[in-house]
């Protein structure tokens, strides 16, 4: 707590006058980190035209966000926060807004639960391509190539998905 009072230019009095613990502190920074995520794939994505322009757009601002907020997402998707009930649920509560932002906006003739599956989906796929790009050192780390890679992946799976009266059928083909 002193080093983030002294970063923070403060007094550490006055930082525990705003947050009463350091777990706290903690689940706010995870908070804003994660509204600041969510911010930019929803900014990226509300100009596009057309739905494949927003797979692009989207994945493109999280690989941006991963990339140039390294430690950050670190902080949001490592695994100490996986490992402690709190912050789990703040972690998961940011793949399930991000999950209701891509349901959203895939514009299939599906039941909204296999949009949300799908969904879910897309986000998982984000999420380990952004953990690799983090983590291995061979990996990828240009965001606009990620996103690209990425995008082509989800858009033409997307395609492949049976609508309207098939969509619920499973055939073991």
């Amino acid at each position: 707590m002193d080093e983030v009072a002294e970063a923070a230019g403060v007094t550490k009095p006055v930082l525990y006058q705003h947050f009463p613990s350091k777990r706290a502190l903690y689940r706010e920074l995870l908070e804003d980190t994660a509204r600041r995520l969510l911010a930019e794939v929803n900014a990226a994505t509300a100009p596009a035209d057309t739905a494949r322009e927003r797979v692009q757009a989207g994945f493109s601002a999280y690989f941006t966000f991963v990339t140039v907020n390294q430690s950050a997402f670190r902080l949001l998707f490592g695994a100490s926060v996986r490992n402690d009930a709190e912050f789990a649920a703040v972690a998961e509560a940011v793949l399930d807004l991000m999950a209701e932002t891509v349901a959203e906006q895939i514009a299939l003739d599906l039941p909204t639960e296999h949009r949300r599956v799908i969904a879910h989906a897309v986000v998982g796929l984000a999420e380990a391509v952004g953990r690799r790009a983090l983590f291995a050192a061979d990996a990828e780390h240009d965001p606009e190539l990620l996103a690209h890679w990425t995008a082509e992946l989800a858009w033409y799976g997307l395609r492949g998905i049976r609508t309207g009266s098939e969509a619920g059928a499973f055939r073991a083909d």
